[in-house]
This record gives C-alpha cells, sequence and structure tokens, in this order.
C-alpha cells in the first residue's frame, strides 16, 4: 500500500505514523483539494414505529414523547412529533382519568390555535367539533371548512327560547315510557335552571326557592297549554300575570290577590327584563338556532358588542345549557339503541366572562360541565389566567372555579405572568425548569428597528403539555397553509389594516 503524501491530518494518530498510512479524519483531507468539510450538516431524521423501524437497530434512537391522539406539534427539544387530544389520550391511551383539557395562557399566544388544531384532528378521527359560543368567532371558519353548521345568534341575528324543550322531546317520541319520562324531567329540570340563571344574571340577585317553585310551576302549566317550543318568556309572564289557580297555591295566597301580587311581581319584572332592556329580544322569541349535532356545529356570536358583556355572557349561558341538553339527548337515544355511539369535543371559551358575570354563575357553570365523561364527550375549557377565577368576590364561588383545572384530565399551559406560578403550582407540579419557561413565553415581543414592525411573541405557539405530576412536555404549534387559512383569530384588524 502506497503512502499518500500531503498534510498530515491532525486526526492522525502515532501509531498510523508509525507505519506510514494516514487516514482522513472525520471531516476529510485537510491538504489543499482534499475535500475537507468545514460544516457537516444534519443527518435526515425519520419516524416510525418499533414494528417498522426494528430492523434498522442500532441506528435508532427511543422517544418519551407520547403518539396517541392528533399529532400536536414536535417536541421543542427533540423535535419528535407529540401528540395530545383529551379523548384519545382518556380512551386508548389511559393517560388521563377525565376526557377534558384545561387551556390557560396569555392573549396572542395561540391558545384558540391549538384547540382548533385537535379539532381538526379529531374531526378526522370521527369526533365532531362544537363551539357553543364562539364570541370572535375563533372556530366559525373551520368548522365550515370542515363541512359543518355556523349559526349566528346575537341582536337582530336570531332568537334562542329557553322554554323550548328542543332535542329532548324531539328525542323522547323515539323512547320507550321509562326513558322518556327521564328525558323529559331533565329536560324541564334544566329549563328551570337557565331560566333562574338569566334571572340571576341579569338582576344580580339569586332566585329564592319559592321564587323558583312558581317558576317552576308556571312553565308546567305553559306545557299543558301550548304545543312544545311554542311557549315563550312573554307567555311565562302573561302567565305570572293572570295567577290561575296551580300559581295561587304555590305562593299560598288563600284567596288574597294582595298577597300573590307581592309574591310574584318582582319575579314576572325579573322574566320581563329578560325580553327587553339590557338582553334585548334574544330570548324573547321562538328558537330560531336549532342544534343540529350529526355535524360539527358552531354558534357565532360574534356580532354581540364586546361593551355588552352582560348579554354576552347570558348567551353564552344559554348556549352552553342548550348544548349539553342536546347532547344528554342524542346519549339517551344512543343508550336505547337507535343511534350509534357518536363522541364530541365541546369547545367552551372564554370562560372568564361567564364567571365573572355575577354570583352563581360559577355554580351554573360547574353543573354543566361536571359529567363530560359520563356523557361521552371531550371537552376544552380554555381561559387566560388563574387570576380571572381568583379574582371572584365569592371565597366559595373561587374554590369551584379553581375546580375547573383541578378536574381537568390534564393542562396545555401558554405563556404566564411570574405572578401566576405560586398560584399554578397549587393545582399542578411544575419543576423550576417548566416555570420559567412560561415565564419566557410571557415575554412581550420586541420591536425591529429595520423593519418598523413588531416581531413575533417569543411564546407564540409554544406550550407544554402537563399530565398531573409527570414531567411537561414542551411543544411547538405549527400551523399548515390550510390551517392558516381558517386560524385568523385577527380578523377583524385585517379588515382595517388592508390598504
Amino acid at each position: 500500500m502506497s503512502i499518500i503524501e500531503g498534510t498530515e491530518d491532525h486526526t492522525t494518530s502515532k501509531s498510523q505514523k508509525r507505519s506510514g498510512l494516514m487516514r482522513p479524519g472525520p471531516r476529510g483531507w485537510t491538504n489543499r483539494g482534499g475535500g475537507h468539510a468545514a460544516y457537516v450538516e444534519m443527518a435526515p431524521e425519520w419516524r416510525g414505529t418499533s414494528v417498522q423501524v426494528c430492523g434498522m437497530w442500532p441506528f435508532i434512537a427511543g422517544s418519551g414523547s407520547p403518539m396517541v391522539g392528533v399529532p400536536l406539534g414536535r417536541h421543542l427539544y427533540t423535535n419528535t412529533t407529540v401528540c395530545s387530544d383529551p379523548i384519545n389520550w382518556f380512551t386508548r391511551a389511559k393517560l388521563i382519568s377525565n376526557p377534558g383539557v384545561f387551556v390557560l395562557g396569555l392573549t396572542g399566544r395561540g391558545k384558540s390555535s391549538v384547540v382548533r388544531r385537535m379539532a381538526t384532528g379529531l374531526a378526522a378521527f370521527g369526533t365532531l367539533p362544537i363551539a357553543f359560543g364562539d364570541t370572535k368567532p375563533d372556530y366559525a371558519d373551520l368548522i365550515s371548512a370542515l363541512g359543518g353548521n355556523v349559526l349566528k345568534l346575537g341582536r337582530g341575528q336570531g332568537t334562542l327560547n329557553v322554554l323550548d324543550p328542543g332535542a329532548a322531546m324531539t328525542a323522547a317520541r323515539r323512547l320507550n315510557d321509562r326513558e322518556r319520562e327521564k328525558l323529559l324531567a331533565d329536560a324541564t329540570g334544566r329549563r328551570l335552571n337557565i331560566l333562574c340563571g338569566l334571572i340571576e344574571l341579569n338582576r344580580q340577585q339569586p332566585v329564592s326557592d319559592v321564587e323558583s317553585l312558581i317558576l317552576d310551576t308556571a312553565m308546567r302549566y305553559l306545557d299543558t297549554q301550548f304545543p312544545p317550543g311554542v311557549a315563550t318568556l312573554p307567555h311565562l309572564v302573561k302567565v305570572l300575570d293572570e295567577g290561575p289557580v296551580e300559581l295561587r297555591d304555590v305562593t299560598l295566597s288563600r284567596g288574597n290577590d294582595d298577597h300573590y301580587r307581592r309574591m310574584t311581581d318582582p319575579l314576572q319584572g325579573s322574566v320581563m327584563a329578560l325580553t327587553r332592556g339590557a338582553l334585548g329580544e334574544t330570548f324573547a322569541h321562538k328558537t330560531t338556532v336549532h342544534m343540529d349535532l350529526a355535524k360539527p356545529l358552531c354558534i357565532d356570536i360574534s356580532g354581540i358588542p364586546e361593551s355588552d358583556s352582560k348579554l354576552q355572557a347570558a348567551v353564552l349561558l344559554a348556549c352552553w345549557a342548550e348544548g349539553f341538553a342536546a347532547i344528554e339527548a342524542a346519549q339517551a337515544l344512543t343508550e336505547a339503541g337507535l343511534e350509534p355511539e357518536q363522541h364530541r369535543f365541546i369547545i367552551i371559551d372564554e370562560l372568564w366572562k361567564v364567571l365573572q358575570a355575577g354570583k352563581g354563575m360559577v355554580s351554573r357553570v360547574d353543573a354543566l360541565t361536571r359529567l363530560n365523561r359520563t356523557r361521552g364527550v371531550g371537552q376544552a375549557l380554555i381561559t387566560h389566567t388563574l387570576s380571572d377565577m381568583l379574582s371572584l368576590s365569592d371565597e366559595e364561588d373561587r374554590q369551584k372555579a379553581i375546580g375547573f383545572a383541578e378536574r381537568a384530565g390534564y393542562m396545555i399551559l401558554g405563556g404566564l405572568p411570574k405572578r401566576e406560578i405560586p398560584m399554578l403550582t397549587q393545582i399542578v407540579q411544575l419543576s423550576q425548569t417548566e416555570a420559567e419557561l412560561l415565564e419566557d413565553w410571557s415575554a412581550p415581543a420586541s420591536w425591529d428597528p429595520a423593519t418598523g414592525t413588531e416581531a413575533e411573541p417569543p411564546g407564540r405557539g409554544k406550550f407544554l403539555v402537563k399530565v398531573g405530576g409527570r414531567p411537561g412536555i414542551p411543544i411547538k404549534v405549527e400551523l399548515t397553509q390550510s390551517e392558516l387559512a381558517v386560524n385568523d383569530t385577527n380578523q377583524r384588524w385585517r379588515e382595517v389594516m388592508r390598504p
């Protein structure tokens, strides 16, 4: 073997020098024309299951990122795909005990985008995404692209009759006597619950037990006078004014008209206020927003101004109540063997708006969202910070609101201010590194003097997936071009900024 002349490579060993044999280093020959590479690119990487790549050992590396569910994003450090959604993690992976996710993060960090990614992937799995009350709207374009229905609700854009049994009555006709009675009884309780909730929200005072009984009796009386869905709140006002025998009996008036008026006049005024004034006529007429749960669904309430907070909170509460009632009706048909099993992914965004609308709203939302596992639905609760919940005036409401986060199967955390971390650690364990990540992601965007524009915030699209006390999984969510077309959360600003 001939000895190659030229400059010695600095990686040549002493034994090679003694034997007169020289070999190129890991980057090639360093002599002129030897092809030395100053920079070596990373080798391409592929990902596969152990069944697919088992014969390639030892040229593979294991990964701890979960691969069950919707491909949510890439691991921030290893660049491997991370899959996550509450339904598949509950049913297939068995990683969580409750099919719910709590999404927390500052404005502009991509909370809605990560939930839309979940909704898109779950739709491909056969799970129907449903947004009961889209305030911006964040989900209307996506639901339309998935072939679903987008319904508008607000002043001059549709009405919702809270006295309408809705889907419960349609489903009840297909059930046997026992199942029918149970479903209708649940529907009656739901109507009373939402009506009391709207009254409490509007007058900022609780409904007493006697008032609740009067409302229940009046609604049952209307059920005997009108076909299902025909009676509205103006009819309820009229019944309270006329005072049939059934109502006078529960008020203990004993033929004393003055006593009956004292008992019912404040309540009559509160019901009348739901059809006029601050809430307009949104709840005054027959329902125009019929919820068909056979396809993806979005109730668009973006027509209600942000300044009209009372109406917005009332519509959100009513939409959630009507939506969960429709799901209960569909579940009753499934349990009776009349319809196939269908999972749904419920998106409850802007949670803080209803919670801060008034005393008692937390209890109403708590009653609606507590039984998602038994209803066969996954659920995403979205809000900005825990301070939204801890700022409630009533201690009981604060504890119930924190329970929303505690009961969630897992959490997806975006950028959060430093003062949020101590509160968050009372619910989920965070290491020092994880806490610093969340703080870093909350930093504001920097100003680029060269372009004269604001750069992207450092935490946009970055999230920490936390399941109990397990180490968090930091991910980066990057939207595809197809997703970007239906994921613009600043549509109104885009209209203003167009030339």
